[in-house]
């Protein structure tokens, strides 16, 4: 069983459990992306599984009344064994979502893994004519072309700042700098981009900067945060009526996950720390 300092992050190591959260969120008025916790499969096998996992995931979705979606990585459904093998399992998985009526994202890892994530999204995202989002991250200094690419690619794009320790030839390494980087590429969207906005950050200058440019422009977006990071400020924005989707990980990894969300911010080891002495 996951302990209760690690379920504050993870959602259950089952489906189940998983859809049980997403219905707790949903009654708070938060839509949830669920995403299996796995990547970087080097065999066949596993990465077949959990794409079989998804495309089951997907069904259970549409036979609830839960508002809910789910969230792929490239290496998770076979990146790492072969394109092809993650092509296929991505289209997979996307043929069932555009049956079933649940949105599919797909989610961006480090920088070797850029320019295919991007041609199997333009390519399958165009052959089921949305229905589909794809993250992209504005530390990269390539980013701003990616998004003219995607400028009429029909379906949504979430822009976050970049989790990856990219080298500095590639990528903004001064949080002044991103966060700059991250505003341009964030107006950009609501002016140029065709499809959808979805604005993957905590940092509240961030989303108050969404909502100038959506009155600005007349433009919807969307605000993503994780599960288990400022949870009352999410509550709270779909209490003001902004449409809230929380990115719930589960499944059985989720110790290597914890780990990570502990480990790149203080304010969650902060949290960690404070559930471990019950203050």
């Amino acid at each position: 069983m996951i302990p209760p300092i690690a379920s504050k992050f993870v959602a259950g190591e089952a489906a189940a459990g998983a859809l049980d959260h997403a219905r707790q969120m949903n009654d708070d008025g938060v839509a949830v992306i669920l995403n299996l916790l796995g990547e970087h499969y080097h065999e066949r096998g596993p990465a077949d599984e959990d794409a079989d996992t998804y495309v089951q995931l997907v069904e259970d979705i549409a036979s609830s009344d839960l508002d809910a979606c789910v969230s792929v990585k490239p290496s998770q459904i076979g990146l790492d064994v072969g394109d092809d093998v993650f092509v296929e399992n991505y289209r997979r998985i996307a043929a069932a979502a555009d049956e079933h009526g649940v949105f599919l994202w797909c989610d961006m890892e480090d920088h070797e893994t850029t320019d295919v994530t991007l041609d199997a999204f333009e390519e399958v995202a165009r052959e089921f004519e949305g229905g589909m989002g794809l993250c992209v991250q504005a530390n990269l200094k390539r980013t701003p072309d990616d998004l003219k690419r995607l400028a009429d690619v029909p379906g949504k794009i979430r822009l976050v700042k970049g989790a990856y320790d990219e080298p500095a030839s590639i990528a903004h390494k001064e949080k002044s700098k991103v966060d700059e980087v991250y505003k341009e590429l964030l107006e950009y969207l609501f002016r140029e981009y065709e499809g959808d906005i979805a604005v993957g950050s905590h940092d509240p200058k961030m989303i108050e900067y969404a909502r100038e440019l959506s009155a600005e422009y007349d433009r919807d977006y969307e605000i993503q945060m994780l599960m288990g990071v400022r949870e009352d400020a999410q509550r709270k924005l779909a209490a003001d009526g902004v449409e809230v989707w929380q990115y719930a990980p589960y499944g059985g990894k989720w110790f290597q996950y914890f780990y990570r969300r502990v480990r790149e911010r203080k304010e969650n080891l902060l949290f960690a720390l404070r559930a471990v002495v019950g203050i």
